[in-house]
């Protein structure tokens, strides 16, 4: 499994170099990063289990209302550093690591996201106010997703 860090990394000098796509692979696994101006990157990892997409609710349609553009301007967004699944805490039995109106540094543990059995801890990386959790707990997550929105403090 290919370390948060280490995706990061390659996404960063992707951004910087102006790189559409990066395909890197060795006997035990194969990451393809692709990205343009009309999608959102996409990490692929193989092997990967697959995750079936949740279906909208009935009465309801695929799109969610739009959210106030001045509402949320001001917070900053924690984002999945990859495509897992979303934990709120250490292990199901303990509580979750931050909820709303909980205070947050650059290194406090918000979450855990989960992929191919490795579990791996999302730190803040901004400090101020858990204004909004996102994500609920099990879920799966896409890269780049929205998964916390911080007040700075």
């Amino acid at each position: 499994m290919i370390d948060s860090r280490k995706l990061k990394e390659i996404v960063k000098l992707m951004v910087e170099n102006d790189l559409t796509e990066v395909d890197l692979s060795d006997e035990k696994e194969k990451v393809l990063i692709k990205r343009g101006s009309d999608a959102q990157p996409v990490v692929m990892a193989a092997p990967a289990p697959a995750v079936p997409a949740a279906a909208p609710a009935a009465g309801t349609s695929g799109t969610a209302p739009a959210a106030p553009a001045d509402e949320d301007s001001d917070l900053n967004a924690i984002t999945s550093p990859m495509v897992g699944t979303f934990y709120s805490g250490p292990d199901p039995e303990s509580p979750a690591f931050v909820s709303v109106g909980a205070s947050v540094g650059p290194d406090s543990v918000v979450c855990i996201v989960e992929a191919m059995k490795v579990f791996s801890e999302i730190k803040a990386e901004c400090a101020g106010t858990i204004e909004k959790i996102l994500v609920k707990n099990g879920e799966p997550v896409e890269y780049g997703q929205k998964l916390f929105l911080v007040r700075p403090s």
